[in-house]
């Protein structure tokens, strides 16, 4: 544990992480406060919330990379706080909106969510030495694991017991008083050296530098493990309520993002590193069989493996993004990451639930564990086109994303 130990005694990194986990936990729950709100208080079907969480998502996914252009041309400050305005208003507003005008104000809202997951991410390249980042982005996934814990559960257990729309207050707060949180850390997006570059004028990477075989492969890795969790997500409700106990599925749900913590844990500390296609084929082979499971302890059992590689697999995709990536595009990089996550959210249930409702619940475990295996052969492929080379305009020699490079 001493890599973490190192980590979080870095001037402003674990009040970074308290603020993070906050937001982020927050932002994950948006959608559960969404759902509920239409459902309950606006009396409609879950048809109808999934357009407004679909909206909500599209935005998500289409102003990733557009907010991390502005945090590379226009700094930190500014973007947040042509964030936190609109979610303030979305937030607040939101028990006064008929359905109709609430669709166009979610993807409004999605498009200017406060970034996060993207922010804490380039803080952590930016504050952390090469040897200590394998373990300070373990940390990341850890709190963005316990961010989908916590999260959504809070908000079903406040709308058990309060109105909705006082729980769709208490998220947007959240999300407002996190962004502005992180405002006030103020977290350095750059290195020193990569600072002083940008100060000498050093001109901004054009896309196609960049955003080669290397990035596309680790952007399609990270497309297809956010695809995986959320078919896990689908199948686990699916496989429970065919044996008659759905409402066991919470607690398998823990199990998993319960493992997922201690994985992420013990593979940032460990003193070798592993390819992100590596732990994401693995990842997608140890899944497929948890469809066997039956009831509800053997399916906790049967996820166990799945969870211990799921933190360490996105912590690999964020470290892969932050060292591909040069210093003066950092922000739209890791905004690209935030979007190619989303769109996999989106379509992992869609798919995963076709293939239920052609087969069995075990074929959602099927579909979701042989999306895992297909991303990862397509990012192995994909890195082996070009050489692995130093990005422009950043003294750091990146860590390819399809060979294991042992830590310093």
């Amino acid at each position: 544990m001493t890599g973490f130990r190192q980590v979080l005694a870095v001037p402003g990194m674990t009040p970074l992480l308290g603020v993070s986990l906050l937001a982020r936990a927050a932002i994950t729950a948006d959608a559960m406060a969404v759902t509920m709100y239409v459902v309950i208080t606006l009396d409609m079907s879950y048809a109808a919330a999934g357009g407004v969480v679909a909206a909500l998502t599209a935005g998500v996914a289409l102003g990733g990379p557009l907010l991390g252009r502005m945090i590379d041309r226009r700094g930190l400050r500014t973007v947040l706080l042509a964030t936190i305005v609109p979610q303030f208003v979305f937030w607040l507003s939101l028990p006064a909106l008929p359905y109709v005008i609430l669709l166009g104000a979610s993807f409004a809202a999605g498009l200017l969510m406060v970034p996060v997951q993207s922010v804490t991410r380039q803080a952590i390249a930016a504050m952390t030495a090469a040897g200590q980042r394998r373990a300070a982005f373990a940390l990341e996934s850890v709190v963005g694991e316990l961010s989908y814990i916590v999260g959504p559960a809070v908000v079903i257990l406040g709308a058990a017991t309060l109105s909705p729309g006082v729980v769709a207050w208490g998220v947007g707060a959240a999300i407002v008083v996190g962004g502005a949180g992180i405002a006030l850390l103020d977290p350095p997006m750059r290195t020193e050296d990569e600072a002083d570059g940008a100060a000498a004028g050093r001109p901004r990477p054009r896309r196609r530098e960049w955003l080669g075989a290397r990035m596309l492969a680790v952007l399609t890795m990270g497309f297809g493990v956010a695809m995986l969790l959320s078919g896990v997500d689908l199948a686990i409700v699916a496989t429970l309520r065919e044996a008659g106990q759905v409402s066991w599925a919470a607690v398998v749900v823990a199990v998993f993002g319960v493992t997922s913590v201690v994985g992420g844990l013990v593979y940032g500390s460990l003193p070798w590193s592993m390819p992100t296609w590596l732990l994401l084929g693995l990842l997608g082979l140890v899944t497929v069989p948890a469809g066997l499971a039956q009831d509800w302890p053997w399916l906790c059992v049967a996820v166990i493996g799945a969870g211990l590689l799921t933190a360490p697999t996105l912590s690999t995709v964020s470290d892969a993004v932050s060292r591909l990536a040069p210093a003066g595009v950092r922000g739209e990089a890791t905004g690209l990451q935030s979007s190619a996550a989303s769109a996999g959210f989106a379509l992992g249930a869609p798919v995963v639930g076709v293939a239920i409702d052609a087969s069995v619940p075990a074929g959602g475990f099927a579909a979701a564990g042989l999306t895992g295996l297909l991303t990862a052969l397509a990012g192995y492929l994909l890195s082996r086109r070009s050489p692995a080379t130093p990005p422009p305009s950043s003294s750091r020699a990146p860590e390819p994303c399809d060979a294991a490079a042992p830590a310093p």
